[in-house]
């Protein structure tokens, strides 16, 4: 009988990727075998919640002396996060945060490979940046549909980000990931994560805050 693939939850997902990384580790180092309680102490994580999240993606599972098998949680974690389905994505707005986004050459090891920028400025339109082409915003639609490209990256400034959103839907694609810091009307299929660096640095700079307080006390 064959095995019907387990749903994953979302907030799973979000967890998945440092355990990918720390198992990676462990098997560069040369670990065959680790326990939940293991990986929940390297993470500082709950032992509760990570044999959760193993017990969803792992085929194999964990066993009472031996607990996960490295290789095998790799492999599972990585086909359930989709890194073994390389994705083909573009990517609009080649200012410097898209060129810092070409250049970056990690994002194959996750699955996504971005094979060409689109940008409205012509002293850019026409060059490479990080190996990628750099093309007309005009000619996004037709690039899309004629190599069935479903992923898309948004690096425009906010007041652009809504009208090349509603380009990238029109053109096919299904995911995006959003690196204005707008919120983005899409229809009910298409999936938006937001990389809300503002976010980002009040929670560091408010951690540093919460610091200096206790340091006054």
């Amino acid at each position: 009988m064959k095995l019907e693939p387990k749903p994953i939850p979302m907030q799973t997902l979000k967890r998945l990727p440092p355990y990918y990384n720390l198992l990676l580790a462990l098997q560069r180092e040369g670990t065959e075998n680790v326990s939940a309680p293991a990986i929940a102490k390297r993470l500082g994580l709950h032992e509760v919640q990570v044999k959760k999240d193993l017990a969803l993606v792992s085929m194999v599972g964990g066993k009472p002396r031996t607990g996960f098998q490295v290789r095998e949680l790799v492999e599972s974690i990585g086909r359930s996060l989709g890194y073994y389905n390389t994705m083909d994505a573009v990517l609009v707005g080649a200012g410097q945060l898209g060129c810092a986004l070409l250049s970056y050459d990690g994002f194959d090891r996750y699955g996504v490979k971005i094979i060409a920028a689109f940008d409205t400025s012509k002293s850019i339109v026409g060059t490479t940046q990080g190996g990628k082409p750099v093309m007309d915003i005009g000619s996004l639609r037709l690039f899309c549909r004629r190599l069935n490209v479903r992923m898309g990256i948004i690096a425009v400034p906010g007041d652009h980000a809504q009208e090349v959103c509603n380009q990238l839907v029109n053109s096919g694609v299904l995911a995006i990931w959003n690196f204005a810091p707008v919120h983005l009307d899409v229809p009910p299929d298409v999936f938006v994560h937001n990389e809300n660096m503002a976010v980002s640095l009040s929670l560091l700079s408010q951690h540093l805050i919460q610091k200096d307080w206790e340091e006054l006390l």
